[in-house]
C-alpha cells in the first residue's frame, strides 16, 4: 500500500524521484526498478523473490539426509574433523564448514565453546622502573641505509629511556640499552 501511495504522488508530480525513494527507504535507482516492475507485475513485482525461493546452491534433502545417516550409522561420537576425512574419502563433495553446520543442526554434534582471546590485555606495570621493554626494528631510515632501531621503554608510563641505531639487533646492542637505562637514568640505583 504504502508503494501505491508514493508512486500516486510521483507519477501526480507532487513528489520527485528523490523524495519517493527518500520515504520509502531506498536509492533513487531502487525506486526506478520498483516502477519498472510495478508497470509490468503490479504490485506482485515488488515482492521479494528471495525470500520465497530456495538457493540453487542448498543442497538436496536426500544429501543432507545421506550425510546425517552416515554419521548416525557408524561414526556417532567422531569429532566433525575426522568424520569430514571420512565423508571426502566416500566422496562426498561438500565443504568441512557445510558438514559441521549440518550435524550441529540435526543435533548430532555439539557446538564448541568460543575460545578465549588469543591476546589478553594485562595491567601496566605500577611502577616506573618496574617492567622495561626493548624492541628493535629494521627499516631504512635514511635513503640506501637499513639500520635498527633499538628502543627500551618503560611499561608503567610509556617512556622512551633508550633509543640508537645498531648495523644490526644482537645480544651486545640489548645489553647497551640496558646499561643506557641504568647509568643515565639510575633506575637501580
Amino acid at each position: 500500500m504504502r508503494f501505491e501511495e508514493v508512486y500516486l504522488g510521483w507519477k501526480e508530480s507532487r513528489l520527485t524521484q528523490e523524495t519517493a525513494a527518500l520515504i520509502l527507504g531506498v536509492s533513487d535507482r531502487t525506486f526506478r526498478r520498483y516502477i519498472d516492475r510495478y508497470k509490468d507485475e503490479g504490485l506482485e513485482g515488488l515482492l521479494d523473490k528471495r525470500l520465497t525461493q530456495a538457493s540453487y546452491r542448498r543442497a538436496p534433502v536426500d544429501e543432507v539426509m545421506a550425510v546425517t545417516d552416515l554419521y548416525n550409522s557408524g561414526y556417532r561420537g567422531w569429532n566433525v574433523r575426522h568424520f569430514y576425512r571420512r565423508y571426502w574419502k566416500d566422496g562426498g563433495r561438500r565443504s568441512y564448514g557445510w558438514v559441521k553446520n549440518t550435524l550441529q543442526s540435526k543435533g548430532l554434534v555439539k557446538k564448541s565453546t568460543k575460545r578465549g582471546v588469543h591476546r589478553k590485555r594485562r595491567e601496566r606495570a605500577p611502577i616506573p622502573g618496574m617492567m622495561l621493554h626493548q624492541d628493535g626494528s629494521r627499516h631504512e631510515w635514511v635513503p640506501g641505509k637499513k639500520w635498527d632501531l633499538i628502543v627500551t621503554m618503560d611499561d608503567a608510563t610509556n617512556e622512551h629511556y633508550s633509543m640508537f641505531f645498531v648495523e644490526e639487533e644482537g645480544t651486545s646492542s640489548s645489553f647497551e640499552g640496558v646499561r643506557e637505562v641504568i647509568v643515565r637514568k639510575g633506575l637501580f640505583s
